[in-house]
């Protein structure tokens, strides 16, 4: 994997959350947080389990292994969500602009949040972020449809290449 690589990863993570984020724009409160028996109960804590993980393992590419994830009630609302998103984001794609070929490679130390060592190369670390994200957005789209609204435009990765 190269840098090219890794950022085609970045952009494609980051292009269907905001696609994502458009479909969950119309909800209402209610809807937001409505438990939907999901295994995270409401698209609210979806997301933020989606953005708390994002989180957890650049603070983890900082050097710093948190003890807990962020609490699902952190952000007020959708649009407060959002733009810690985007800030994160921003942390992200600065941080892997910045890595060299050497740095691509290298095994990251953590610990898990149970305090357990982990140990992990920083690109399939990477992998990682955007495969769990994918997962979550399938659960998000189920449960907007539960919900009786329409999913997002398409976040399969061939889309995302065929904008291309």
């Amino acid at each position: 994997m190269d840098h090219s690589d890794l950022r085609t990863l970045v952009d494609f993570n980051y292009w269907a959350r905001d696609r994502m984020l458009a479909a969950v724009e119309p909800l209402s409160p209610d809807q937001y947080t409505r438990d939907l028996g999901n295994s995270f109960k409401s698209v609210r804590d979806t997301l933020v389990h989606m953005y708390s993980a994002e989180w957890v393992w650049y603070t983890r590419w900082q050097g710093t292994s948190p003890t807990a994830p962020i609490p699902f009630d952190a952000f007020a609302d959708l649009p407060a969500l959002s733009a810690a998103w985007r800030d994160l984001e921003t942390e992200i794609r600065s941080f892997v602009d910045g890595l060299d070929a050497a740095a691509i490679g290298r095994e990251f130390d953590y610990r898990l949040m149970n305090g357990q060592p982990g140990r992990s190369v920083f690109w399939q670390m990477l992998q990682h972020v955007v495969n769990h994200a994918t997962y979550h957005r399938g659960q998000v789209v189920t449960m907007l449809r539960q919900l009786g609204l329409p999913p997002p435009k398409s976040t399969d990765l061939i889309a995302f290449y065929r904008e291309r």
